[in-house]
């Protein structure tokens, strides 16, 4: 299936001698060619060596998502997955069953491009060592703009192998980890994460699993009430032991398998799978433990900080996937802006929607550069830097906070471009914007994250310290972006700090906390899409980057005056430079970042 797209084909203009009357839209786009930002950041933050390594193989995965990945992650979601309690002889055999399509797109990221192993085995694609976050990460952000439902069996098996790794003893790792990281898909054991309870979702300290220790082994019984990647071969979850004190310090992390040693089905069973709004490809379920069997990872009152840290790298992961949905949003409304002509004018011609597609870019372009700014912290957090680490805990939940919430609304914008037709599942937009709401949802939603960002990070732990030094720091090595535009921004960065400290250290003043997270958000990206335009322009002379930093201020910063009218004269500038396909050299973009 991987060679060709069966997707009826987009129109032609000269079909029948006419042209189109519906506006074209993606269907044979390679993404990674159609994405010059991607490649603009993976050359500032990653070696020249690997990148030059792995451009081949995204270009191959960025031509599958534009054409038989995407036409297999439609089916997938038209044809969900059914659960099965009984095989064709009447045995007690539970088993999920998926259309081809969805296999076919389990042999693209977990076969061909090994994108839940990348962080962890050694010679995926040829490459020597394991793969940085960042380069893990440009395959993610490609691979979820065709199918963003497999995403969390490629994360939470990642995950799973982070833990094991990390955690597990000598037996459980040779035990386990092997087929968590396969690339073989006759071999790979796919990874599962079963947290939420119906006792608690955010509030892990209330979870009623509990566990009985017996002989080497345990034995869990509880309920968990949404789990992803319900038939996953290899689980980690959080339980209770008998006996353990209250709260999340009581709890204990746990790896319990699918199967036992014999081949029989462990000791619990998916009641049934969720019928849910977006991610519908992939099988969701509620799982009743009656007397599962499980191995213990790590100190037993550790369970949750360590689960927390898969969490973590799952936010990151979160909010580089709904990055990719809004890249994808914004490629669909690029094409239809381009391709149709309405009132004698293309519509990429016309004020209003130049305004419009504007801030799907804006929004999308601050996600890529804060994805790769995170990722890039956790490279370096792992290779023992005590600063990124710092700063790693603030950017994570921020990301995480408010990427996946622009998702939602750049979404559903770009579904508006293509009009009413966007509304139908025949084209991909109406499943974009299904898919984005899980973003906000998942692994903590909207009030829990900023909650984790302003009160637990900045109030906490001290890391908007990290965030601000990382700013300032960005913006020296900026030399060549205008002094007083570099100025502007580290007065708004020390607003920004000062604000968040505010917020964290009054408790009468929680309900700041999503305003104080976004404001840190805009700020971080102002800066950095300040300091990648100066990279830019010293590597191939396009600077074009620093005006989406001057658009941060003016669209994500500054109130506006709802009576007063725009400086249509200025926006008009940049929407010609950032429209444009032509670079733009920082003497020539210079005046328009304080221009009035």
């Amino acid at each position: 299936m991987l060679a060709g797209n069966t997707r009826d084909p987009a129109p032609s203009s000269d079909i029948q001698g006419g042209a189109n009357l519906i506006a074209p839209d993606t269907s044979g786009m390679n993404f990674y060619r159609a994405d010059p930002a991607l490649t603009d950041l993976l050359r500032i933050h990653l070696p020249a060596a690997l990148v030059r390594h792995i451009e081949p193989h995204l270009d191959r995965l960025g031509s599958l998502c534009g054409g038989p990945l995407d036409e297999a992650a439609r089916l997938a979601d038209r044809n969900v997955p059914v659960l099965h309690h009984r095989d064709r002889f009447g045995r007690d055999a539970q088993y999920v069953e998926y259309h081809p399509a969805y296999r076919e797109l389990e042999r693209a990221a977990f076969g061909e491009f090994g994108i839940h192993a990348l962080s962890h085995r050694k010679g995926i694609m040829g490459w020597p060592d394991t793969y940085p976050v960042v380069a893990k990460h440009a395959f993610t952000f490609l691979f979820n703009q065709a199918e963003f439902g497999m995403g969390c069996p490629i994360n939470v098996t990642d995950g799973a192998a982070k833990l094991l790794s990390t955690y597990g003893d000598a037996a459980l790792k040779e035990r386990y980890l092997d087929g968590l990281t396969q690339t073989d898909i006759t071999r790979l054991t796919q990874g599962g994460q079963f947290m939420t309870e119906k006792e608690g979702g955010s509030d892990v300290g209330t979870l009623a699993t509990t566990a009985v220790q017996e002989g080497d082994n345990w034995r869990l019984s509880g309920e968990k009430w949404f789990c992803s990647n319900a038939d996953a071969e290899i689980v980690m979850l959080l339980a209770r032991p008998v006996g353990a004190g209250p709260g999340t310090r009581g709890v204990g992390l746990f790896l319990m398998p699918r199967h036992l040693d014999d081949g029989s089905p462990n000791h619990y069973r998916i009641v049934r799978l969720k019928d849910k709004l977006g991610t519908r490809s992939m099988a969701s379920g509620e799982i009743k433990l009656e007397g599962a069997i499980a191995f213990s990872v790590g100190r037993l009152d550790r369970g949750f900080a360590q689960m927390a840290e898969m969490v973590n790298s799952s936010r990151l992961s979160n909010g580089v996937k709904s990055t990719a949905l809004m890249r994808r949003a914004h490629h669909d409304a690029m094409a239809v802006a381009r391709g149709r002509v309405v009132f004698g004018s293309r519509i990429v011609d016309l004020p209003l929607a130049r305004r419009q597609l504007m801030k799907i870019m804006l929004a999308t372009e601050q996600a890529l550069s804060m994805s790769f700014l995170t990722a890039d912290a956790l490279d370096r957090a792992e290779a023992g830097s005590q600063d990124a680490a710092a700063l790693l805990r603030i950017l994570t939940p921020t990301l995480k906070f408010r990427a996946t919430r622009d998702a939602r609304k750049v979404c559903g914008d770009a579904l508006e471009m293509r009009g009413g037709i966007g509304y139908v599942e025949e084209f991909a937009t109406a499943r974009l914007l299904r898919d984005a709401h899980l973003g906000s949802i998942w692994e903590g939603t909207g009030n829990i994250v900023a909650i984790d960002a302003l009160k637990r990070a900045v109030g906490r732990h001290g890391a908007e310290s990290a965030l601000a030094a990382d700013l300032h720091a960005r913006l020296d090595d900026a030399a060549s972006v205008p002094q007083a535009w570099r100025d502007r921004l580290r007065g708004l960065v020390d607003r920004a700090i000062g604000f968040a400290r505010e917020v964290a250290s009054r408790a009468d003043h929680e309900a700041d906390a999503r305003r104080a997270t976004s404001t840190l958000y805009h700020v971080a990206s102002a800066v950095t899409l300040a300091w990648e335009g100066a990279r830019i322009d010293a590597m191939r002379g396009d600077a074009r980057r620093v005006l989406l930093s001057r658009l941060v201020v003016d669209h994500r910063l500054n109130a506006p005056d709802p009576f007063a009218l725009s400086n249509g004269n200025t926006e008009f500038a940049i929407a010609e430079h950032l429209l444009g396909d032509g670079p733009a050299n920082m003497k020539e973009i210079a005046e328009l970042l304080t221009a009035a």
